[in-house]
């Protein structure tokens, strides 16, 4: 094993996942961190404050909603990455999941956590899993890694 390999596995080691749903929620304060850090470290990426939150009440089911769930990734100095996955309420013709957000900290990229983060979320989710990912957006290769693949080209009607 190299010695960036072995530094990725160290790291990948002290990174401790928290998993909630509508039976397990985070506290208030802790949710607020969450939707706080996602606002953060999706940078160019990420959507308004309002938006995430609406997103993860969804993931707990504190809105109606299919539910999903909310995994953290902690290490010693706090939140290390979140992922929020939303349960569509089909199958089939469209995915069971959507992956809603993915964020791993600026400081601690490139280490291996946005991996084991999105292994998490693809072992947990019941049924097939669809993302949405900006063109230029560096953890496309992370999901093609993983067997993402690119069935379509989405469009939108604004109104």
């Amino acid at each position: 094993m190299d010695s960036i390999t072995a530094v990725r596995q160290k790291l990948y080691n002290m990174v401790h996942t928290k998993f909630y749903d509508e039976r397990t929620r985070p506290g208030m304060e802790e949710k607020k961190q969450i939707i706080e850090f996602l606002f953060k470290h999706l940078e160019q990426f990420g959507d308004k404050k309002d938006d995430i939150e609406k997103a993860v009440d969804y993931a707990l089911k504190e809105s109606q909603s299919f539910g999903g769930f909310v995994l953290v990734g902690s290490e010693e100095s706090g939140i290390a990455g979140v992922v929020v996955v939303n349960q569509t309420g089909m199958k089939g013709y469209i995915p069971e999941n959507i992956l809603v957000y993915i964020a791993t900290h600026n400081q601690l990229r490139g280490k291996g956590i946005g991996r084991q983060l999105m292994q998490e979320a693809m072992d947990h989710a019941d049924g097939n899993i669809a993302l949405h990912v900006e063109p230029d957006n560096p953890a496309k290769i992370l999901y093609e890694k993983l067997g993402f693949t690119n069935k379509y080209l989405e469009m939108r009607f604004i109104k």
